[in-house]
């Protein structure tokens, strides 16, 4: 059993009251996001209004944890290294460190990647094609690492998740009352 299907099954099984919990819980989750959760709240009964609500919630709740934790990383990072270029700017030594280790092809390749999507898109076409190549939360990673505000990301990721979903639950939503 995969774990859509245990999605499913746990909001067949659970009382009305926490479906919508099962599918926020989903949408929380990258590769389901809003897009599959919804899908799993429609199939398991949830009408298609409740389901979407419970899906973006899910969903963007988890890239808001993921962008602060991302801008603070980030964050720490560059004051690191500026203190570090100071210390060598004033005669000081400083240690290698894991994160100084240079980078691998791969890596190098998918950052190239992605600037050259952020330079030709930017931050609201990434946002809102991104979910067709990568889940938001990646996605959204990106972004806070190349120094984009918290705000500006969490405007357009919403954007983004709303859109997704509501097609989404569009779509199924109808296929399942043509079924019924």
């Amino acid at each position: 059993m995969n774990l859509i299907e245990t999605f499913q099954n746990l909001v067949a099984q659970v009382p009305e009251l926490v479906q919508p919990l099962i599918v926020a819980l989903a949408g929380a989750i990258p590769f389901i996001e809003g897009e599959g959760a919804v899908s799993i709240g429609i199939i398991g009964g949830i009408t298609p209004v409740v389901a979407a609500i419970a899906a973006i919630v899910g969903n963007f709740l988890c890239v808001l944890v993921v962008v602060l934790v991302s801008s603070r990383a980030r964050q720490a990072v560059v004051t690191r290294s500026r203190a570090k270029t100071a210390a060598l700017a004033g005669g000081g030594s400083a240690e290698m460190t894991a994160a100084d280790a240079p980078e691998t092809d791969r890596s190098t390749a998918r950052r190239e990647k992605f600037q050259r999507a952020f330079e030709r898109y930017g931050v609201p076409g990434v946002s809102l094609l991104g979910p067709l190549l990568l889940p938001t939360q990646f996605t959204a990673t990106m972004l806070a690492a190349a120094g984009i505000g918290k705000a500006r990301i969490l405007f357009w990721q919403a954007l983004a998740i709303i859109g997704w979903t509501t097609i989404i639950a569009v779509i199924v939503g109808s296929a399942v009352y043509a079924i019924r």
